[in-house]
Formats: structure tokens, sequence, C-alpha cells
């Protein structure tokens, strides 16, 4: 059975048929890529605004705390009753403070941190709050307010039911980080402390107070009150609202698969690295307990600057997701349409182009038999008619072209010969190459032949050495030749790499990755074990080099430092590029003892060493500027004596050719 071929009219409209489903699925792709991400900016956008309404309502109750203990603190009562150590009225006094403004702390200390008044816990006094990040600074004068951990030993003192609230087991949570710990015994406060002072300016106590946020949900549920307004999406709340300390849910209006407030549950590992781990705001989705939320997370730090918890704000990603699936399907019926309406006008057009070409395919076919005379009557001035030229044209060229490849055969030939006579001496070049390889082995032959006798020395005398006692005259002596015939043979080789340097195998290379190749060779050596490692690389261009004799040069000079430290210090790696940017720069720093100044001439002769005699070869900076000469760049050094040292290597991003 044989199948008629699809004809031209059918060809031109599933033709133009591709075109226009590949152009609309691209369209679609885009518009569908571009309708997301604007829909999802927006969101992003309001959930960032939504997260400043959090921070609003965390910072002012921080600072309700904060008033209510200045403005406490700051009554002459107060001082009076200090200085005159009357306990009973600071005890009657500070409880209906702490119950008419809803703090679970208020206490007061003397002037040395001690506790002498405790309102929620009045028979625990006495104890040491000196040390308390906030009150300490209280100590010195002023009042002070920060999110603060506090420990378990710390809440029983001031409230066993405290200790209680802040006690938290783990719920198992989809895509958290992994932690070992099942529970958490700690809480997280707010907590505010104001030095109180006598006529004389001095501190005579200081009072603190604060609010535990560990399931209380307070602040969580004023900011979805503010932000959401109890809006809900098919029966779910949209707008949720957390507090973590650490990655922990501690006061939160998400709720779990029980419609229960998901206290106990973990942030995401995504979320954790970002924020906790990284210091830095996250506002992109996130799978929320159980569902994925468009989410804003910006760290709660303590008075000091540390990361103590997560603030969190977040509407579903549903909504959204559906809103941007109900526009593309408006797009794609949209789009069907236009294709049936393009594919019915184009068949009517496809007939002024048909009948013609219809009169040309008889004419083709004589031509297409070796009729090279035959010509095609031209009956218009358009496309066509061209095309009807073309073929005239082409039955006369036909003739001349067959000539000239007969011609071309010939030439072909002649060519051919001379390929092959240009073969034959690059043989001979290649065997001149032997020859002055077998020379090259020469050399390597005589180092070799230095290198037996040199072995045989070394391992006869080590054989002596292990035979011998230490306490005998004879061992020191041959425990000097072991090590200094080791010396030697270390000499002989760097010599020779010194002398007769190996030609660089250039390829692209990443600089970054050879410094951190050359640090993964070196970091697990004990004598890196005290040495603290700072690498700054920037985003630099490829080079042109040979990746393992950059690798030695880095590693000489990364040991070099290390050794110039002794084994504890700071190491920094920086790359960049240099000022006109034609080069790429690597810099390495120690903190060592320094180089002085009249040794930096001398650092790259060969046998050039500070180190004490019989430790190293001297050779080692020499190999590494001869390869870094070998690679059309340079190092360079700066140092002071006792203030470490920096060596720069500098090498080109393009080469410059050399003719031999």
């Amino acid at each position: 059975m044989t199948f008629r071929a699809f004809s031209l009219r059918t060809k031109i409209i599933l033709s133009f048929l591709g075109v226009i489903i590949f152009g609309g699925i691209l369209t679609l792709i885009f518009g569908a890529r571009l309708v997301k991400n604007t829909i999802i900016s927006q969101a992003q956008a309001k959930v960032q605004h939504d997260l400043s309404a959090a921070w609003m309502v965390f910072n002012e109750k921080l600072k309700d705390i904060n008033d209510v203990v200045r403005f406490t603190a700051d009554r002459e009562s107060i001082r009076d009753a200090v200085q005159d150590h009357r306990i009973d009225i600071l005890l009657s006094y500070l409880s209906r403070v702490r119950e008419s403004s809803d703090l679970d702390v208020l206490t007061l200390t003397d002037d040395k941190g001690i506790v002498f008044v405790r309102t929620r816990n009045p028979a625990v006094i006495g104890d040491d709050q000196s040390q308390d990040e906030i009150v300490s600074r209280s100590l010195k004068k002023g009042v002070f307010a920060s999110p603060q951990i506090i420990l378990r030993d710390e809440l029983l003192k001031e409230g066993p039911d405290l200790a209680a609230r802040a006690y938290i087991e783990f719920i198992e949570t989809p895509k958290a980080a992994p932690r070992l710990e099942r529970k958490e015994e700690n809480g997280l406060m707010l907590k505010a402390a104001s030095s109180i002072v006598d006529e004389n300016n001095r501190v005579i106590g200081v009072l603190y107070g604060g609010i535990l946020l560990n399931r209380n949900f307070e602040i969580v549920d004023r900011v979805k009150e503010i932000v959401y307004k109890e809006e809900k999406y098919k029966g779910r709340e949209i707008g949720t609202a957390t507090i973590f300390q650490y990655d922990l849910r501690i006061s939160t209006n998400v709720r779990n698969e029980n419609g229960e407030r998901a206290i106990g549950t973990r942030v995401s590992k995504e979320v954790n690295q970002a924020v906790l781990m990284e210091g830095r705001s996250w506002i992109d989705k996130a799978f929320v307990v159980n569902d994925w939320y468009i989410t804003a997370y910006e760290p709660i730090r303590n008075i000091n600057g540390e990361i103590v918890g997560i603030l969190y704000v977040g509407v579903l990603e549903r909504p959204y997701i559906d809103t941007t699936n109900k526009v593309m399907c408006t797009f794609i019926l949209i789009a069907a349409l236009c294709v049936v309406v393009l594919l019915i006008l184009l068949y009517f057009s496809t007939s002024r182009i048909i009948n013609p070409l219809q009169k040309m395919v008889t004419a083709t076919q004589g031509i297409a038999k070796g009729d090279l005379s035959h010509t095609i009557e031209v009956t218009s001035q358009d496309e066509i008619g061209f095309l009807a030229e073309s073929f005239n044209r082409m039955t006369a060229d036909l003739k001349i072209a067959n000539e000239k490849l007969i011609e071309w055969g010939r030439t072909l030939e002649r060519k051919v010969e001379e390929r092959t006579e240009e073969i034959k001496k690059m043989q001979a070049s290649l065997i001149q190459s032997e020859k002055l390889a077998s020379l090259g082995k020469l050399a390597a032959g005589i180092a070799h032949e230095i290198n037996n006798p040199l072995g045989g020395i070394l391992i006869y005398s080590s054989l002596l050495l292990e035979d011998a006692a230490k306490e005998a005259p004879e061992y020191d002596n041959l425990e000097k030749i072991v090590r200094e015939t080791t010396r030697c043979k270390k000499i002989v080789k760097g010599l020779l790499d010194f002398a007769r340097p190996k030609d660089p195998e250039m390829s692209e290379t990443d600089v970054n990755e050879t410094l951190e190749s050359a640090l993964s060779l070196l970091k697990t050596q004990a004598i890196f074990q005290n040495v603290e490692i700072r690498k700054d690389y920037s985003s630099i261009p490829h080079i042109i080099a040979d990746k393992s004799q950059l690798q030695q040069v880095f590693i000489n000079i990364i040991l070099n430092a290390v050794d110039a430290m002794d084994g504890t210090g700071l190491l920094t790696i920086k790359t960049y590029l240099g000022e006109r940017k034609q080069s790429v720069h690597i810099a390495i720093s120690d903190t060592g003892h320094g180089i002085k100044e009249e040794d930096k001439a001398r650092l790259f002769e060969p046998f050039f060493s500070t180190k004490e005699a019989g430790i190293g070869t001297g050779l080692g900076l020499s190999i590494s500027y001869s390869i870094i000469q070998m690679h059309q760049g340079k190092i360079e050094v700066e140092s002071e004596a006792g203030k470490g040292a920096t060596f720069i290597v500098k090498l080109p991003l393009e080469r410059e050719s050399k003719n031999d």
C-alpha cells in the first residue's frame, strides 16, 4: 500500500498551524510565569508589609513593658522604700503593678544585683541577677528592653507555673531540620530593666519585668486581628502569625490537622538555614505545618544582637494559585478561538499560491530527468515568477557546474598529494621531538643515579638506627645521618623541578575551585587544627592555566603561612580582579611573625629559607615563582616583621601568544 503525500496546501496549513501552536505554547508558558510571578510578587509585597505590622505590634508590646518598668522605677516612693529596705511596702505595691500591667515577672534587686523582692514567687529571694544580660546593663544606670532566652532554673525562681508554660515537647514536623533535642524547657521573654537611683544619682537597685511568650497568644492574635481580620478561604483562615523560640513554635495561630494551635511544631529546614543560620529575612513560599504559605520571616535578636527566635507572618498560597489558574484558563480559551479563525482564513488564502505552483510541477519533472535545456514560461512578476526565472538560470548553471566539477576532481587529487607530503614532514619533526625527549630522560636519569646511593644510605642508616639503643653513643649520629640524607633527597628532587620545570598543561581553570582543592588536601593535617581559615572569594572569570601547577603554588604558600604562625592564627584567602580587570589576584595572608625587610629580596632564591637549619629545602618558593612566570604572572609580598605577611599571586586573564 502506498500513501499519498500531503499536498502543498496541507503542508502550508500544518506549518502555519505548528508555528501558531508553538508560539501559543511559548506565549502561554511565559504568560503563565508572568502572571504567576506578578500575583506572587504582589502577595510577597503584601506579606512583607504584614510583617512590618507584626513588628509594630511586637515592639509596641516590648515598649509597654519598658514603660511600666521605667515609670515604676522612677517613682519617689519606690526609691525611698528601697533605701529604707521596706520589703513589705515594695512587695505589696509591685505586686499590684504586675497584676494591673499583666506582667508575668516583676522583680527588684539591690545595687549588686541580688534579688530582695520577687512579686510572683516572694519566697525565693537572695539569688544573684548581676550576670543577666539586661540587668547587668541597668546596674550601670539606664533602661533597657529586649527579647531574652530565660533558662528553666531562672523560670523556676520566678514561678513554677512559668517553667511549666515554657516546657514544650517537639512535635514531628514535615520538612523541619533534624534536632537531637526532643523538648524545650527554657522560655522566650520580652524583658525590660530600669535602674533605681538615689538623690545623688547613684544606682541603689534594679527593677526588671517581662512577659513570657511561650503559650502567650496575645501578640500573634493581635497581629491576625489587625492584618487579616479573620478572613478565610474555603473554610481555612488565610493569614497566620507565629513567634518562634529558635525554630520552635511557642506562640502561634497556625492550626494543625486537629484544628489546635501548632505549638511544638518547627520551622522548615530552608527557613531555618536562611533566618537562624545566616541571619537574613525569608520572603518566599514555605511549608508551614501542613500546607504551603507565602511567608515572611525575620530573626528576633536579643540585646547582644544574637538570634534567639523568629517572627513570622504568612498567607495561604492556594488562593493566589487558584487565581493564576483561572486567568490562564481564560487565556487558553481565547488562544484556541484565535487558532480556529486563523485556520479558516489560511485555507482560502493558500489558493493564490497553490494554482501557479501546480503548473510548475510538470516543468520541474522534465528537468529532474536530465533535460537541462528545458525552460519554464514566466507569466507573473511576483515570487512565483521569480521562481520560474530561477529554474531557467539553474539549468544553464548546471551545465557550467558539471564542467567545473570535473576540474575540481583533478584539483582535489593534486591537493591530496600535497597534503601527503606535509604529513611526511610532520613525521620527521615528530621523530626529532622524540630525540629531544630522550635527552630530557637522560637528565632525569642523572638525578636518579644520585638518588640511588642516597637511598641506600638512607635505608642502611635507618636499619642501624632501628637496631641501636637510644642510650647508645652512636644513636644520635645515626639519627642525624637519616635526617640529613632525607633532606638531601628532597633537595635533589626540588633542584630537578627548578632546573627543568614541567611545561604547563593549559586548560580553562577555576581559581576558586583550585584553592578549595589545595585546602582540602591540607586542612586535615595536624598543624591546621588551631588555624582559623577565612575565605573571601569573589566571582572571577576562569583563566587558562595548569590547574595542578597552580595547586602546587597555593600549597607551598599556604604551608609557609601556617609554619610562620606556628600552627595557631588566622589564615585569610581572598580572590579578586585587578584594578584594570586584566588579571586575577589571589592574596594569602597570615598573622605570623612576618618577613624581615632584608629577607624580602631573597625570598625566591633557590635554597634560601628563614626556617631553622634542616627544616625545608628552600626550593618551594623558587619553584612557585618559576611556575607563575611560565603562566606570565608574578608574585608580590607585603609584610612587616611581627605583623604577618601577604603573598599576592597575579595571573593574567589573557595570555600573550609567543612564537617559537
